[in-house]
């Protein structure tokens, strides 16, 4: 009875755990999604410039995991040599340098509730991306899962009230980029080993995303805040805040991920996508019509099932490997008793 308490309340424990998990990421990436928009947007902050706030937030990140590692000495370094370090994290950095360029950009021109909508094609992109590099495997009944999901996104932008096509591509070359980078990192990390937390993964990632940044911010942004030089005084609270916040939401990402799982953080998306939208809808007052809701209500069943999937061939997949360490236990014990068998034979 004591232990079968004990169990319940470590079960119990273990579940609020993963909520607050959740939560603590559901919070921070509203929060960042919310203030970029606020910090982008000409009718609010009017600060137009995402190569450079992608930039502040790099230059922020780079040098509290510089500190990190080299100064205090938190967390030790990678053991990485040039050519892996030149071979993998620098194309990972460029992807993601572009992703987060792009997707900053498209809160110029898109509502928040519409952006979210658009990245539900996220696994769409993914599942795409892993086949033509053949990290997955190409399945019928997965592939008419991504197209549901598609098709669900493509209503969602028929219904849009203030539909911006530059808004639209901008957002999908993000999910594009973020897809790469999400499958060559399992490409090329992960077949190498290479094993990243979020102050060492910044500490690579971050200043290689921002010398890629600064060579489009030379051609297109530079001039113009130049030419803002004097009406422009920077708002340290601002974009003190702003950086905290990203940075955070970076440690987050760690934290729900190794303490739970992918899988749990892309079901949390998905509920922190239906809160934006109604943020988005309530205190902003985006346009959400009727017909984006019942386009994104059948991408949100497609992204659903897809998760439900996922979930059941993990299942399946553990199960799997529970007769096989069974198996593997049991030829052991016999190997083990073969062993003293013949060494009570000789010692006779």
């Amino acid at each position: 009875m004591g232990k079968g308490g004990a169990l319940s309340d470590g079960v119990v424990k273990k579940i609020m755990l993963s909520y607050m998990y959740v939560a603590i990421w559901i919070f921070l990436s509203f929060t960042v999604i919310v203030y970029n928009k606020y910090i982008l947007d000409r009718k609010l902050y009017n600060w137009p410039f995402p190569i450079s706030l992608t930039m502040i937030h790099m230059a922020f990140c780079s040098s509290l995991a510089f500190a990190a590692v080299r100064v205090f000495r938190l967390v030790e370094p990678a053991a990485l040599s040039r050519r892996v370090y030149l071979s993998s994290v620098v194309p990972i950095g460029a992807l993601y340098s572009l992703s987060l360029w792009l997707s900053n950009s498209a809160y110029i021109y898109l509502s928040v509730s519409f952006i979210q909508m658009l990245k539900a094609l996220m696994p769409v992109a993914v599942y795409s991306i892993g086949i033509l590099l053949k990290k997955d495997a190409y399945k019928s009944t997965t592939m008419s899962n991504m197209l549901a999901i598609s098709v669900g996104v493509a209503i969602a932008a028929y219904g849009e009230a203030k539909y911006d096509s530059w808004g639209v591509f901008l957002q999908l070359g993000a999910v594009v980029f973020e897809a790469t980078r999400l499958v060559m990192i399992q490409i090329l990390l992960t077949s190498k080993g290479i094993n990243l937390n979020p102050i060492t993964s910044l500490y690579y990632v971050a200043p290689s995303c921002f010398l890629f940044l600064s060579i489009p911010w030379l051609i297109v942004e530079f001039p113009l805040l130049r030419q803002q030089t004097a009406a422009f005084h920077f708002d340290f609270l601002i974009f003190g805040t702003n950086c905290l916040c990203a940075f955070a939401l970076n440690l987050a990402v760690f934290l729900l991920v190794g303490k739970t799982s992918a899988l749990t953080m892309n079901v949390a998306g998905v509920v922190k996508d239906w809160l934006l939208i109604a943020f988005s809808w309530s205190v902003i007052k985006d346009t959400v019509t009727p017909v984006n809701l019942i386009g994104y209500g059948l991408a949100f069943m497609g992204v659903a099932y897809y998760n439900h999937s996922k979930l059941q061939a993990l299942k399946a997949k553990e199960t799997q490997k529970k007769p096989a360490a069974a198996d593997e236990e049991a030829a052991k014990l016999i190997t083990e008793r073969e062993g003293d068998g013949k060494k009570g034979d000789s010692q006779a």
